[in-house]
């Protein structure tokens, strides 16, 4: 994954691979795997492979926050969120004070053991569509 970060800072424009590597892509970042406009995440399908690490980069002016969907992370799969919350109503009840907040500048990473599709949103955009997909493959 170290690869991904050196290419994506050189502006190689990588596309998301199977091969787990994703790079600046349409969102513009460099400082992570899947960047963060005001109401999108870009891309918003992102392929790995089990064990990668991906790397959300808030590249906007707002707050921001990534929340997996409960009920639509693969079976035996930890959930995540940033907060470090263990289910998607603790992040929801935990966002009302605006705690797990991921402000413009700051990254959250998650590590994907599992493999399977894991459907995930940022809580203050989810109703403007700001939502998106990690597919992680053997």
């Amino acid at each position: 994954m170290r690869r991904r970060r050196v290419l994506a800072t050189l502006g190689a424009g990588l596309a998301a691979t199977s091969a787990g590597c994703a790079a600046a892509g349409s969102g513009g970042t460099t400082q992570g795997d899947v960047g963060m406009t005001s109401e999108a995440f870009e891309p918003a399908t992102i392929t790995v492979r089990v064990g990668d690490e991906v790397v959300w980069y808030n590249n906007s002016a707002r707050a921001h926050s990534v929340t997996a969907y409960e009920d639509a992370i693969p079976e035996g799969a930890d959930y995540w969120a940033t907060g470090g919350y263990d289910s998607e109503d603790a992040a929801r009840e935990a966002w009302k004070g605006l705690n797990g907040a991921l402000e413009s500048g700051e990254t959250y990473s998650h590590r994907f053991e599992v493999p399977g599709e894991y459907g995930y949103f940022c809580i203050p955009h989810e109703r403007a569509g700001m939502v998106g997909t990690v597919v992680v493959e053997e």
